[in-house]
């Protein structure tokens, strides 16, 4: 294992709760905010990688939309202009993991640059963490904006490789999706699976560098090995 670098985070499921939407639809369709929440977000998911494959980019917040449209409609609930922009809307002020803040604070005090490479778009990705206020941990943000194509693609894993600015072997990739993970791991990087549930590891031939069951465990990892 060589020496850590620098940190990249995925965003969506990682650092962030995207079911902490789920008050925000159960307010607007009571009894359904837990089914809208994890089908949108498992459709939103479909969207990029179908999207991708067709080559018919479009930024997360057109998918993200799109995503919700179809939803509610597969679960025949009607959707005013309105309930999808104030939906679409919580998706930049996505809770934070309660872990996320102490655990960035942890290598950035030891001096371990850490960016975000995510399927967001360069708006989503700043308007959540700024909404959070964590601006201050990251020195980059990496978006599929600049590739227009989304990950697993590895176009995305090889701009934030060279924004990082060192050798992938040296750049810990962090993520809590286990096609991502694998898609990073495949690339080249040591990956870090963060496991909250306890799930299998997807089988697409690649085997993260450590498998943790929170963001904290990944700190006390990494800062082993600097």
């Amino acid at each position: 294992m060589q020496k850590i670098h620098a940190i990249i985070f995925d965003l969506y499921g990682t650092l962030y709760d995207v079911h902490s939407v789920a008050h925000a639809c159960e307010e607007a369709y009571p009894g359904h905010g837990t089914a809208i929440t994890h089908l949108w977000r498992q459709t939103q998911m479909d969207y990029t990688w179908l999207r991708s494959l067709m080559e018919r980019y479009a930024d997360f917040e057109t998918v993200t939309e799109d995503a919700l449209r179809f939803t509610c409609a597969k679960l025949g609930l009607p959707l005013l202009p309105g309930t999808a922009r104030q939906l679409c809307d919580h998706y930049l002020q996505l809770d934070p993991y309660p872990d996320t803040p102490a655990t960035l604070r942890r290598p950035r005090d030891a001096g371990v640059p850490l960016l975000i490479a995510s399927n967001g778009s360069r708006h989503t990705i700043n308007q959540v963490v700024s909404n959070s206020g964590m601006k201050w941990a990251f020195d980059q943000i990496v978006s599929v904006d600049d590739v227009e194509v989304f990950k697993p693609h590895r176009k995305i894993y090889l701009l934030a490789e060279q924004r990082a600015g060192h050798p992938r072997e040296h750049i810990l990739y962090v993520s809590a999706n286990g096609w991502d993970a694998s898609a990073a791991s495949l690339f080249g990087f040591p990956v870090c699976w963060v496991n909250r549930d306890g799930a299998p590891f997807d089988e697409l031939g690649a085997t993260p560098a450590v498998v943790v069951p929170d963001l904290g465990a990944m700190a006390d990892w990494m800062l082993a090995r600097r």
